[in-house]
């Protein structure tokens, strides 16, 4: 099972530069990299969409059709319609999670910022991200890129990874802590 991860992470790991290489000739690396965080967001709330992706029954024009209809729809850029396409084609939409986040690595990574994955219970406001931003910029002392997702399991508070460092400041963390120091005294 940890070979077939490996398998993976390495598979998304080529096609992510592959497409960063493409953008980067094209002069359309921000364009692409938004359209990628959309299409993150699509698939995190859309079960339907993620089943669509990881599904072996399904066959490639069939997917194919799914995910050029869906990119249509959502206005991506036409590398990033193209990219979608070959996954398609190629039966590697399984592991386009894993793609969207080596690209996003790589185009931190070239830029020199940090990134920090932030998980939260409920979805940010732009100045609730703009001061979650503000604080890890200071925090880490550089350039800081967000990644944001949503787990409604959190019920309040914030998650934040950067590097291997995390503080988990989450209302369900701290009713553990809670519920394991009651535990104790009984």
């Amino acid at each position: 099972m940890a070979a077939k991860a490996s398998e993976s992470a390495g598979l998304a790991e080529r096609y992510a530069s592959a497409l960063y290489e493409l953008a980067d000739e094209r002069r359309s690396v921000d364009t692409v990299a938004e359209d990628l965080r959309r299409l993150r967001t699509m698939l995190s709330d859309s079960p339907d969409l993620d089943r669509l992706v990881r599904s072996p029954v399904l066959s490639r024009d069939q997917q194919g059709k799914a995910i050029a209809a869906i990119s249509e729809q959502a206005g991506f850029d036409a590398l990033t319609r193209n990219f979608l396409g070959l996954l398609a084609r190629n039966r590697r939409l399984f592991a386009v999670t894993g793609m969207i986040a080596a690209f996003l690595a790589e185009l931190a990574r070239r830029r020199g910022e940090l990134t920090a994955h932030v998980t939260s219970a409920a979805p940010l406001s732009e100045s609730q991200l703009a001061t979650v931003t503000d604080s890890l910029r200071r925090a880490v002392g550089g350039k800081v890129s967000v990644d944001l997702s949503v787990d409604p399991s959190l019920l309040g508070g914030l998650v934040v990874r950067v590097g291997s460092r995390m503080v988990d400041s989450s209302l369900r963390t701290k009713l553990q802590r809670l519920e394991l120091a009651m535990k104790g005294v009984a």
